[in-house]
């Protein structure tokens, strides 16, 4: 529920809450709070979670080819309310062009999945003669989590919130999913998309609240998806541990590029400006830390801020420039912070610098960072910001030592004079996605293969490639013994064995 009055598709009116319970919601581009949260009691919670678990049977045994047109109608639908939901998303993040494009990103996944769930779930059924016994034969079936819980972040609202939801709801799998408490004003335009495709609103539900809510979702289901940070991330795979429950967790990063002194240094500059400040630097495979061959350094360097100093804020118009606000205020604390420990230690600011305050808003400039090294918070912790930290290599085994000095594996980057160089520098680097002549490719390939986060950067099964769905999928195997069962005879002590060496 939220907002001074809900919405009432989804029946979120029904909703009732202690005043105590209201959460305030901070606009990013005033400061101000003009939104406010009002979370479900837990044991309304609990009755939809139940109600979630009583649809999912009857979703999931209509089969596949039955959820796949039901998903399609949903992609129509939020097609249709796309600017809707762009235009609560930019108030959610005070950013106006990505907020617009993603329900049409979301869009194509759905359509993307629902093309491909059929044949990933046929592949996955296995069926044969036992390889010891040839009186013995299996086959497999697939069964998916009843109640699917789903905790995303506040960097990409809506895409995030579907990431995982949409292959585990083809996979068979009832959903409920939490948005961060700080971008939650996208929901009521989705919640209407939910609501036109009634099939769907029977399995997907959205619920709004803080931490207290999530904390009684995890209590609730019986599979986690979260994205987020690394803190919190370890707090949620604990609880889940206790339950005996899997948690799907995609965390921080701290993410690599390393530029050799073959690379077209402007073609490698504008890569590593893209990485590191599109959204304002708020993504979680942002570019972090940028390694030089040290010959070409400077240069890099010239050309790097050259470019930096190009971009604008888009203050006083959303509709206008490279760099909105930070969605979450205080995060501009921690990148200053992470600035200021970088300069107190020797760092030089190139361009750009901390963050300020415009009309309300946090925002901060592209920043490009010289003389850093790994004794500086800005090269160790994830910083979450539109910064970019340069530091010199004299050989490519240094740079790759330098990448791999890391808590976080997330993803990472190499660009070269040709793919070949690339290529033989990325298969040394411990990170889960490795883009070869630009950064940030991730997003590209969402579908097609899979990945595995290093390090504090994530846990359980990809959520990319057919695994996305399948992880959401329990293999129960149906063995048939064909012939007479052999009786206790067989298993006498006397019995004939084969000879031991």
């Amino acid at each position: 529920m939220t907002g001074t009055r809900p919405s009432n598709s989804y029946d979120l009116d029904s909703v009732t809450t202690a005043d105590d319970e209201v959460l305030p919601v901070r606009n990013p581009r005033t400061g101000c709070v003009d939104h406010w949260i009002h979370p479900p009691r837990e044991a309304e919670l609990a009755e939809l979670c139940a109600d979630l678990r009583s649809a999912q049977v009857a979703w999931n045994e209509a089969g596949v080819g039955h959820r796949v047109g039901v998903m399609r109608r949903w992609a129509d639908a939020v097609e249709a309310n796309a600017d809707a939901i762009g235009d609560a998303e930019t108030v959610d993040t005070g950013r106006s062009r990505v907020s617009h494009e993603v329900p049409h990103m979301v869009v194509a996944a759905i359509r993307g999945w629902c093309d491909a769930a059929p044949a990933i779930l046929e592949r996955a059924r296995l069926h044969g003669v036992s390889s010891t016994s040839d009186t013995v034969s299996y086959d497999t079936e697939l069964d998916p989590y009843a109640l699917l819980g789903v905790i995303s972040p506040w960097n990409h609202p809506f895409l995030l919130s579907t990431l995982d939801a949409v292959p585990a709801l083809l996979a068979g799998c009832a959903v409920i999913i939490k948005p961060s408490e700080v971008t939650p004003r996208f929901v009521e335009p989705v919640a209407a998309s939910i609501a036109e495709v009634p099939e769907l609103a029977a399995v997907l539900r959205y619920v709004v609240g803080g931490s207290k809510t999530g904390q009684a979702i995890v209590d609730q289901v019986d599979a986690l998806c979260f994205t987020g940070s690394v803190p919190t991330g370890r707090a949620l795979a604990e609880t889940c541990a206790r339950r005996f429950i899997p948690a799907f967790l995609e965390l921080g990063g701290k993410d690599a590029a390393i530029v050799t002194a073959s690379a077209d240094l402007r073609q490698a500059a504008a890569a590593v400006l893209k990485g590191a400040v599109h959204n304002t630097g708020q993504v979680c495979f942002a570019t972090e830390r940028v390694y030089v061959d040290r010959s070409v350094h400077d240069e890099f360097v010239e050309e790097l801020t050259a470019q930096a100093r190009r971009l604008e804020l888009n203050h006083p118009d959303v509709d206008r420039g490279h760099l909105g606000p930070f969605i979450l205020g205080r995060q501009a604390d921690v990148v200053d912070a992470h600035l200021a420990d970088a300069v107190a230690r020797g760092a030089t600011i190139r361009c750009g610098g901390p963050s300020e305050t415009l009309d309300g808003g946090r925002y901060m400039r592209a920043t490009v960072l010289t003389g850093v090294d790994h004794t500086m918070t800005i090269m160790r912790e994830e910083t979450f910001g539109p910064v970019v930290p340069v530091q010199a290599f004299d050989d490519v085994d240094e740079a790759v030592r330098l990448a791999n000095d890391s808590d976080y594996g997330l993803s990472a980057a190499v660009i070269a004079g040709d793919e070949q160089e690339a290529r033989a520098i990325g298969r040394r680097i411990n990170a889960g996605a490795v883009s070869l002549m630009d950064t940030s490719l991730t997003i590209t390939i969402m579908r097609d293969v899979e990945k595995t986060s290093y390090g504090a950067s994530g846990l359980g099964g990809s959520r990319m490639g057919p695994n996305g769905m399948l992880r959401f999928l329990r293999r129960k195997a149906l063995i048939t013994r064909s012939g007479p069962v052999p009786d206790m005879d067989a298993l006498r002590e006397d019995a004939a064995a084969p000879a031991r060496a």
